[in-house]
């Protein structure tokens, strides 16, 4: 399985076109959509971003809670309302939508940051702060990735 691994900081040109890293388009190039699903972070104050079949792993994930159910309303309003399609163009950029960018404060540099099976889309200044909180608890925690009993080790 591909991951998004790793950080890269882009500009947003004049047009408000960003180009994806390469190798974020490379783990997407086996998607039926070519381009990414971006929606605003319920953890941090970003963009995160991934692929149509993330995207369509959240939504069965959604359709299994009680369709009647204010979880379920919010998390499809939230999640699948909140998405956005954005298309790459012939030189793997792609628009991003104003009103996410003005959500994430972002302006007209970004960071572009591998989580595994996600990434996200940050403020420069914004993710140098949580880039050095992320690596205090990290620290403290890293108890936590010790090897499973039976298991292989990290």
């Amino acid at each position: 399985m591909a991951l998004f691994l790793s950080s890269f900081q882009k500009k947003i040109d004049k047009k408000g076109r960003v180009s994806v890293p390469s190798t974020f388009r490379a783990v997407l190039a086996p998607e039926h959509f070519n381009g990414i699903v971006v929606y605003q972070s319920f953890i941090n104050p970003c963009l995160e971003a991934c692929g149509m079949s993330r995207i369509e792993k959240l939504s069965e994930r959604i359709d299994a809670l009680d369709p009647f159910s204010e979880e379920h309303d919010a998390f499809a309003a939230t999640i699948l309302g909140g998405s956005v399609q954005l298309a790459f163009d012939g030189e793997g950029r792609v628009m991003l939508p104003e009103h996410l960018l003005e959500g994430a404060g972002i302006g007209e540099d970004v960071v572009f940051v591998g989580k595994g099976k996600t990434f996200e889309i940050w403020k420069p200044e914004d993710y140098a702060k949580h880039a050095e909180a992320a690596r205090k608890i990290a620290l403290e925690k890293r108890q936590h990735l010790r090897a499973m009993p039976g298991g292989e080790g990290a």
